[in-house]
């Protein structure tokens, strides 16, 4: 197996509160630290009732002070959301914190509705594809060495070097990842139509920086692990319910799994065919056959590493997927 990390947008699950999502995210990441996972990662999403992780920073800081040695992200902030002196700040902070442990993923979507998306930065300025590259370098200078008579600085955050990735669901992040020479992570967990086209732009137009000599991809799966192939299909309903709620323009917090055969009564052939397709980069079942998927998947994209969602409603049943998946690598 190679390298395993996890992505976590602490779900809010149907019955539940956002208090309890927090709780459970901590306690999945001391866990993730004993079993040997490389990465706990955070997303940023902002006024969805099922996800408590709008505050990336501030939970990367909850995750990173409660456990002692795994390194902790962003899955990643969304860079038109923030001026990138605020986020080097913030990570500058985290890294002097937290020193040798912290990853910044940048994405360029909003990671939300428009109307939203004013009301984080008030003043939408950005206007086009290609101001997100030039946030991006903006960002590294705040984080590199400060230059002569540089006037602005993050401090803390100069001298850092915080490790920058590109995040992406499509091709145009793979090239802003080869342009730059940074790490390239593909979000194939929800949407993974262009994977394998992302990862051979990437990959054919590297170019390589002093931190990234040859190109590194991580390649992000849904993963549900049981001891029985009918426990692992029960618990999967639940983000095909979330999913299928997604088609729907429908979302909240992650539905109670069902029996298996009642998803036939909620969907029909298209909205079925839309929640697979949605969800192609997924492994469920014992963990022989999440092995088996695994390195299929691994086999035909070549990844570097997989970062691992899993949405499952129970936290009993969280914990023993992600137990059971780091068993394989080990």
């Amino acid at each position: 197996m190679i390298p395993l990390s996890i992505l976590d947008l602490a779900p809010i699950v149907e019955g539940s509160t956002a208090a309890v999502s927090l709780r459970h995210t901590l306690d999945l990441a001391q866990h993730a630290e004993a079993w040997g996972y490389r990465r706990y990662w955070l997303a940023e999403h902002h006024n969805m009732d099922g996800v408590a992780c709008s505050s990336t920073a501030v939970l990367i800081t909850h995750v990173a002070g409660g456990t002692r040695t795994i390194r902790v992200g962003s899955g990643g902030i969304m860079l038109p959301n923030h001026a990138p002196l605020v986020v080097a700040e913030a990570f500058g902070t985290l890294a002097t914190l937290f020193p040798g442990r912290i990853d910044l993923g940048l994405g360029r979507a909003p990671g939300t509705d428009q109307l939203t998306a004013r009301a984080l930065r008030r003043q939408m300025t950005t206007a086009g594809e290609d101001d997100f590259p030039q946030d991006v370098m903006e960002l590294q200078g705040y984080l590199g060495e400060p230059q002569p008579g540089q006037a602005v600085r993050a401090i803390p955050g100069m001298g850092t070097q915080v490790p920058i990735w590109i995040l992406g669901s499509s091709l145009y992040g793979a090239q802003v990842a080869a342009y730059l020479g940074l790490p390239f992570a593909f979000a194939s967990h929800f949407a993974p139509d262009m994977l394998l086209q992302a990862l051979d732009v990437y990959r054919r137009n590297f170019r390589p920086s002093p931190a990234w000599p040859k190109p590194h991809a991580m390649v992000g799966v849904n993963v549900i692990a049981a001891d029985t192939d009918d426990a692992a299909a029960w618990a999967f309903t639940s983000i095909q319910q979330r999913f299928l709620g997604m088609q729907r323009g429908v979302r909240g917090p992650l539905p109670r799994p069902i029996a298996p055969a009642e998803m036939a009564t909620l969907w029909d052939p298209r909205e079925r065919a839309g929640v697979e397709r949605m969800l192609a980069a997924s492994a469920t079942g014992t963990p022989e056959a999440v092995r088996r998927q695994l390195a299929a998947i691994t086999l035909r994209t070549q990844a570097d590493e997989l970062i691992v969602a899993c949405a499952v409603h129970d936290h009993a049943a969280r914990l023993r997927s992600y137990e059971l998946l780091a068993g394989l690598a080990a």
